[in-house]
C-alpha cells in the first residue's frame, strides 16, 4: 500500500496484567489448561490474516508542515488462516506495516474510525472504485480521467480513502489516477459499517452444572456455519447443544443460539467451541493488528475461512465467572467484564479499589492504555484456569490533529524493488520483530502515558479460601 510515514509517536511499552483468582476456588477445580483461549484477542469473530505486502501500487505525495513526501499508495494483499485472499487499503497513514503481520477483522468502533465522521464515505469510496468496479474503462469514463491502469486506479483509490481516513493533503502523482482521487472524494456520500463476516454475540460464558450455559448467538452473512467442540468439553461430558436441547451435528445459520449443555455429575470445569464458515468478507470491514502494524479496510475478499470462538466455566456452587474484554477507544483502553452467574460473591480489586460482583450480576471495568500502548492482560485462576488478552490501543491515526507524519518515508522491499509495480512493499519499522508481548508473570506494572502503575490482584474474603 505505501511505504511508512514516521514511527509512532508514542513508544509501545508492553502491558502484562496478571488478575490472580479472578475466578473463586471452587468455580474452576480441575479446570486445567482447558480455559485458556488459543488466539488471545478480544475478536468476536471473522477473519484473521497475515500481511503479505502491497501488489498494485503508484506514487502519492503528502503535503505537510515540514514539507512533500513521496510515498506508494495502492492495494495490499493478505492470507487468510484457513484459506483465502484479502485485499486492502491502509486508513492509518501514519504508522508503518510489519512484515507479516497477524490481522483480525475488527468492528470500526474498535479503530479510528469509530470516531471519524467521514468513515462511511470511504466504504462509499471501496464499493465504487478499484477493484470493486474492475472495469477500468468504464471506471475512467464515469470519472471523466482517461486511461487508468490497475497501478493508477489503486493509487487514486488510496488517495482520495487517505483524505477521509487522515485527513491528511496528499495527491497522486500520476495525472489519471489524480483525477480519480478527486471524483471519488467529491462523490463520496456516507454509507453504513458493514456487518462482520462472521461473529457471536458474547464470547465467555458460565453456569451451574445440570444447566444449559448460554445463549450464543450466531451472526454471519455465510449460508452456513459449523459448530466443532473444543478443549474440555468431551471428558466432561458437556455437549454443544441447540434452543431445543438436541445435540447440535448439523452446520447452523445466521440467528442459531447455541448452548454448552453440563450434565448435572459433570466436575467444575471449563470448555470452548468454535464456529466456522467459509464466504466472502463484506467490503469495508476494518482489520487491525495486535502488534500495531497498520490498520487497514477491506477492498476485496476471495472466499475465505472465518471462524469465532467461545468459552464456559461451570461448577456446583460459589462463585462462577466468566471474564471477557475488548477495546474501547470512547474512553481510551479495555474493557474487561466479569459476570458471576454462582451464587456467592465475587471480589477482586482492580487499580487499588474493589468490586464485588453479586450472584447473577456483571460488571465492566476499564482498564486505560495509552494510545499506542501495547498489552497484555493475563487472567489467572485456581485449577490452571487461564484467560489472556493481547493487543495494541490504536485508536487514531498519526495525523490526528492536524500533525504531519513524519519522518521521510523509506520503502523495505521484500522479494522485489521499491518502485510501482506488484512486487511486495512493506513499510519501513524500525525494527526487525514485533513488539514483543509479556504473559505468564505473577506481577506487571503497567505503564501508561502519565507513568500510573496499577496492581490486579486477588481480594481475600471471608468464605472465600485462597
Amino acid at each position: 500500500m505505501f511505504s511508512a510515514i514516521g514511527r509512532r509517536g508514542v513508544a509501545r511499552i508492553t502491558t502484562a496484567i496478571v488478575v490472580s483468582g479472578l475466578v473463586a476456588a471452587g468455580a474452576v477445580a480441575g479446570a486445567g489448561a482447558a480455559a485458556a483461549d488459543d488466539a488471545p484477542s478480544q475478536q468476536l469473530g471473522g477473519a484473521a490474516a497475515t500481511i503479505d505486502g502491497l501488489k498494485t501500487y503508484d506514487s502519492a505525495v503528502i503535503h505537510g508542515d515540514g514539507g512533500d513526501r513521496k510515498v506508494s499508495a495502492g492495494l495490499f494483499e493478505m492470507t487468510v488462516s484457513g484459506g483465502g485472499k484479502l485485499s486492502t487499503y491502509c486508513i492509518d497513514i501514519g504508522h508503518p506495516t510489519k512484515d507479516q503481520a497477524s490481522y483480525l477483522e475488527t468492528p470500526w468502533a474498535q479503530t479510528s474510525l469509530g470516531s471519524n465522521g467521514d468513515a462511511g464515505k470511504i466504504r462509499w469510496i471501496l464499493q465504487n472504485s478499484y477493484p470493486q468496479v474492475n472495469d477500468l474503462a468504464k471506471l475512467a469514463q464515469e470519472a471523466g480521467t482517461g486511461e487508468l491502469s490497475e497501478k493508477t486506479a489503486a493509487a487514486g483509490t488510496q488517495v482520495a480513502i487517505w483524505r477521509y481516513s487522515d485527513h491528511v493533503k496528499v495527491d497522486a502523482v500520476d495525472k489519471q489516477a489524480e483525477l480519480l482521487a478527486d471524483w471519488l472524494t467529491d462523490h463520496a456520500a456516507n454509507v453504513a459499517e458493514p456487518k462482520a463476516s462472521l461473529t457471536l454475540d458474547q464470547t465467555a460464558v458460565s453456569g451451574k452444572v445440570g444447566e444449559k450455559l448460554g445463549p450464543i448467538t450466531v451472526h454471519t452473512d455465510a449460508d452456513s456455519v459449523t459448530v466443532a467442540q473444543g478443549a474440555g468439553l468431551a471428558d466432561s461430558g458437556v455437549k454443544i447443544v441447540d434452543a431445543a436441547g438436541k445435540p447440535v451435528t448439523a452446520p447452523v445459520g445466521n440467528g442459531a443460539k447455541l448452548f454448552f449443555d453440563v450434565p448435572a455429575d459433570a466436575q467444575p470445569g471449563s470448555g470452548s467451541l468454535t464456529v466456522q464458515a467459509t464466504t466472502q468478507v463484506p467490503v469495508g470491514r476494518a482489520f487491525a493488528s495486535s502488534t500495531g502494524s497498520q490498520t487497514q479496510i477491506l477492498a476485496g475478499s476471495s472466499e475465505s475461512t472465518v471462524s469465532a470462538s467461545a468459552t464456559a466455566t461451570w461448577a456446583k456452587q460459589g462463585a462462577i465467572p466468566a471474564v471477557s474484554a475488548q477495546k474501547n477507544c470512547a474512553k481510551g483502553g479495555v474493557d474487561i467484564t466479569a459476570a458471576n452467574t454462582g451464587d456467592e460473591d465475587f471480589t477482586f480489586e482492580l487499580a487499588g479499589k474493589s468490586y464485588t460482583i453479586g450472584a447473577g450480576k456483571s460488571q465492566t471495568v476499564t482498564i486505560p492504555v495509552a494510545e499506542d500502548q501495547a498489552y497484555d492482560f493475563t487472567i489467572t485462576g485456581p485449577g490452571g484456569f487461564k484467560k489472556e488478552f493481547q493487543g495494541v490501543l490504536d485508536c487514531k491515526t498519526a495525523a490526528t490533529g492536524g500533525s504531519t507524519p513524519t519522518p521521510q518515508p523509506s520503502a523495505a522491499s521484500v522479494g522485489g524493488a521499491s518502485t510501482g509495480g506488484t512486487d511486495t512493499n512493506l513499510a519501513e519499522t524500525g525494527s526487525s520483530s514485533a513488539t514483543p508481548m509479556i504473559a505468564g508473570i505473577a506481577i506487571a506494572l503497567v505503564v501508561l502515558g502519565g507513568g500510573a502503575v496499577f496492581f490486579l490482584r486477588r481480594k481475600k474474603s471471608a468464605g472465600n479460601a485462597q
